[in-house]
């Protein structure tokens, strides 16, 4: 359905000419007077469209102001393009439309632009009897009216976070028992599905990543229109969109970048005509295009032409002319290409259907037989029968389709999550994807899946013995190509780190400084030492490592510990990572309850004080599940540390369950967990971080979690994975940020260094990696960890699993103080290639430690000391591993 272009904003008259970017009142202008294109441009560009060559800004630009002839000319390439993609699609000459209802939500919004009738204010609702929000009752009357009148789609609409502006929408939400908007947004949705059987489709404007997560799971599809990319239009007095922070292009684009990187079936599209000129039209498709190349996550453009309104503020702008809007969607076309999926609003056309559809489109958006376009309301829907004449006589047939395209249907996992598969089946087309027209929507409980983490373990679950023994299946996934986006586009922008720079700088400055007084290290002379080779190398290791010893003295800790990966089912596309498996793969396994409790147990027997449990972000894992996981160590082995699931892992529980973070981590709590690993940081720079990973938190919210568990009392560790596509610059930053963190929460037991480890892992399989970090580099990083962190966090820790005897040891004399754990099981960096085992017995570390010349003694997962019992039973089993558990119970 449409995704309230003209929806919620209002604001201040203005008039302009389509396409010039003037404006009568004094609004922004790109240029007085737009110049024609030279009927030599204009034949080039058509001809280039006509060939099929890939056009550039300035053709699109010039395409753009087609007309007459040349319009007729460019749309009849641009059918061609259209009737290619729908033949691949396996639907050839069909044009689609979605039946459904409008349910506006609420018409309160935080917004103010100036074109937009839905949006009102709470003293005019109060006068006309409505509340703040609709009700419950409301909702699910228009839902099920529609499910009755055969509709299958519920487009939820409203205003951007009302509550922000106007505190009648606060007191609504609290009075109800809702934190925010989106909130009421996912148990309206949860309500639909259940009690209608409708599927939503959300447009509640601006969202964040973790917003996301929380509403992927209630809907299978969401949207938000772009609308342009024209920044003057938002930030110049006047401008259409001024005084609206939702409305800021770059806001927008981060939208649509985050719903491609959470595998969110995503409808977007631009609002021709409210001031832009041609050039930042064109410019609009192809930042679309691009997100597109990148994420393979838009459904669906929509091509709106603006229609002008009484009692709105750009009431006296003319409307955008029908040739305009064709010219838009062709050009739309050549740039997206034949996959594309291209929208026009029927009831927007003034019953030029032809055009439209021999300009390109091949659907007419959402189509409602009960309720009105409530962002257009004066553009009644046409009759669908009507519809299908209309289509029928261009040479197309009209069929039904769901919120959610076939295509994305047909992809899988993870593009729809598996609580909605029930719903989604029960009214799709198995053959097609596409809607079965006869099927009336019904209720069905929206739950965890059947088949979740209570089973028992499945598939290779022995592979953190057999790892060592037998190796993985193969290198890669046989859906290396398409999981993890454009690898081209992602070679362009990771560029800049595949050879790290150096730059001249006072590095004997910045050595004396560090040696004087480390805290007082400026960023320039932190980054010299970063860069440092040879003898100033050595130099600023040696100071590490005197302030090391000054620091936490001598003794090189360890801890008695086994690990846990309790599934490496995972959809989140992690370019580096190699552990990660779909369920179907040769390698994938998932362990039950009883196997993790046994692990503990076996644990336990030989020693242990900690269990470290991380595993894939699997879709049919509850987000209750952490919490069993918990329990069931705690009920199996009461003494137990359990140290668990990094903040990805939080934030997934989170939002699978409907808590806040704050909630889910005190529930965690409760359930036996005691410590967070900070893991999941890779390198907290989001440059780097959308490099490295498709769908992983932002930086934000895994400052977030861990902040948040700080407060809560949960400790955790801190890390950085380096050596990849990044830069000494990422790691200052990185390990500034910690030491703020630290500063104000106190909550970082440890800092873990983690070099890149590169043979398996896809994003140097893609040519785009460096192989990881140099000798250099571990050194550099080791010794600054340890300058730049002090004297907040006070543990080093270095990784013996990634780096061996040797590098570990030599790590150890540049100012780490820690070898980590035994870990008996170790599959993650295993699976990436690393050549150094999944154990180390007591022994083993104390050998290492010896290379160091240091004594070495056993702590606990917050350094503190362990039980003589602990001890004892440590090194009465030492160098023998647990019994392997059966592969299947």
């Amino acid at each position: 359905m449409t995704s309230s272009a003209q929806g919620p904003d209002r604001g201040s008259d203005q008039r302009h000419d389509h396409g010039s970017g003037r404006a009568a009142d004094g609004a922004p202008a790109a240029d007085d007077r737009p110049e024609r294109p030279t009927a030599n441009a204009m034949r080039r560009a058509l001809k280039r469209a006509r060939d099929g060559v890939a056009l550039d800004p300035a053709e699109a630009t010039v395409l753009l102001q087609a007309r007459g002839e040349d319009l007729t000319d460019l749309c009849a390439s641009a059918a061609r393009v259209r009737d290619a993609g729908l033949e691949a699609a396996g639907r050839p000459g069909v044009m689609t439309y979605s039946r459904g209802v409008f349910i506006p939500l609420t018409r309160l919004c935080r917004d103010t632009c100036h074109y937009c009738t839905f949006v009102t204010v709470p003293g005019k609702l109060r006068r006309d009897g409505h509340g703040m929000f609709m009700s419950p009752d409301e909702v699910l009357d228009i839902a099920r009216r529609g499910a009755e009148m055969g509709c299958k789609e519920a487009l939820f609409t409203l205003g951007d976070k009302p509550e922000e502006r106007w505190p009648e929408a606060r007191e609504w939400l609290e009075a109800h028992g809702y934190d925010d908007t989106l909130s009421y947004v996912r148990a309206m949705a949860i309500r639909v599905l259940e009690e209608t059987g409708l599927l939503p489709h959300l447009n509640p404007g601006v969202l964040s990543w973790t917003d996301f997560q929380r509403l992927k799971p209630v809907a299978p599809s969401l949207g938000m229109m772009l609308e342009t990319t024209a920044e003057r239009l938002w930030s110049e007095p006047g401008g259409p969109h001024y005084g609206s922070p939702d409305k800021e292009p770059a806001v927008r684009l981060r939208v649509l970048e985050d719903a491609g990187r959470s595998n969110v079936p995503f409808t977007t599209g631009l609002l021709i005509g409210i001031g832009e000129n041609y050039a930042e039209r064109a410019e609009s498709l192809f930042a679309l295009r691009r997100i597109q190349r990148a994420y393979h996550g838009i459904q669906e453009l929509i091509m709106q032409n603006f229609r002008a309104k009484p009692d709105t503020a750009m009431r006296g702008m003319p409307d955008a002319e029908l040739e305009e809007l064709a010219a838009t969607v062709a050009v739309a076309r050549h740039i997206m290409g034949p996959s594309a999926r291209i929208q026009a609003p029927p009831n927007l056309v003034d019953g030029e259907y032809a055009m439209l559809i021999g300009a390109g489109i091949d659907d007419w958006g959402g189509v409602s037989p009960l309720t009105l376009d409530h962002v257009n309301p004066e553009r009644p829907w046409p009759q669908i029968d009507d519809l299908a004449a209309h289509t029928a006589t261009c040479g197309f047939t009209l069929r039904e389709r769901l919120p959610i395209y076939p295509e994305f249907l047909q992809r899988g996992e993870p593009w729809l999550d598996p609580r909605l598969l029930p719903h989604v089946r029960a009214l799709a087309d198995p053959e097609t994807g596409l809607a079965q027209e006869d099927a009336l929507a019904v209720g069905l409980p929206w739950q965890e899946p059947d088949e979740g983490f209570s089973m028992a373990g499945s598939g290779r679950t022995d592979l953190h013995h057999t790892i060592d023994t037998e190796g993985r299946t193969s290198d890669r996934r046989d859906d290396f190509d398409e999981v993890y986006g454009d690898w081209e586009a992602l070679r362009e922008a990771a560029a800049p780190g595949m050879a790290p720079s150096r730059i001249d700088a006072d590095v004997r400055q910045a050595l004396s400084q560090a040696a004087d007084d480390p805290t007082r290290l400026t960023d320039d002379e932190a980054l010299a030492l970063l860069h440092a080779d040879g003898p100033a190398l050595d130099a600023l290791c040696g100071i590490a490592d005197d302030l090391r010893r000054a620091t936490v003295g001598d003794d090189v800790t360890y801890i008695v510990t086994r690990n846990i990966n309790f599934t490496n089912v995972c959809y989140t596309g992690c370019r580096f990572c190699a552990f990660a498996q779909r369920r179907t793969d040769a390698d994938a396994y998932t362990l039950s309850l009883s196997q993790v409790a046994d692990r503990a147990q076996q644990a336990w027997d030989v020693g242990a004080v900690e269990v470290c449990m991380q595993g894939g972000i699997h879709p049919d894992l509850p987000g209750t599940a952490y919490f069993d996981i918990a329990r069931a160590v705690k009920e199996r082995v009461p003494g137990m540390h359990v140290h668990a699931f990094s903040p990805m892992e939080v934030v997934n529980g989170a939002t699978r369950t409907g808590l806040s973070i704050r909630e889910w981590l005190t529930e965690a709590k409760a359930a036996g967990l005691d410590t967070i690993p900070g893991t999941a940081a890779e390198i907290l720079d989001d440059e780097v971080r959308w490099i490295l990973t498709k769908g992983k938190l932002p930086t934000a919210t895994w400052v977030e979690v861990i902040k948040t568990a700080h407060e809560l009392g949960i400790r955790s560790s801190s890390t950085m994975m380096y050596g990849h596509v990044d830069q000494p610059r990422h790691w200052l930053g990185h390990l500034r940020l910690l030491a703020r963190i630290q500063q104000e929460t106190g909550g970082f037991t440890e800092f873990v260094t983690l070099p890149f480890i590169h043979t398996n892992a896809p994003v140097y399989l893609a040519g785009i990696a460096r192989p990881g970090p140099t000798t250099r580099d571990n050194r550099a990083v080791t010794a600054m960890a340890r300058v730049l962190l002090h004297p907040h966090i006070t543990n080093i820790q270095t990784s013996w699993v990634k780096l061996g005897t040797e590098g570990a040891a030599e790590m150890l004399r540049s100012g780490a103080n820690d070898l980590g754990g035994t870990l008996m099981e170790e599959t993650i960096s295993r699976m990436a290639g690393s050549g150094y085992g999944s154990y180390r017995s007591i022994q083993d570390l104390i050998t290492i430690a010896d290379a160091a010349g240091r004594p070495a003694r056993p702590r606990s997962t917050t350094y503190g000391p362990v039980t003589p019992e602990r001890q004892a039973a440590a090194l009465a089993s030492d160098g023998h591993l647990p019994e392997l558990l059966p592969v299947v119970e």
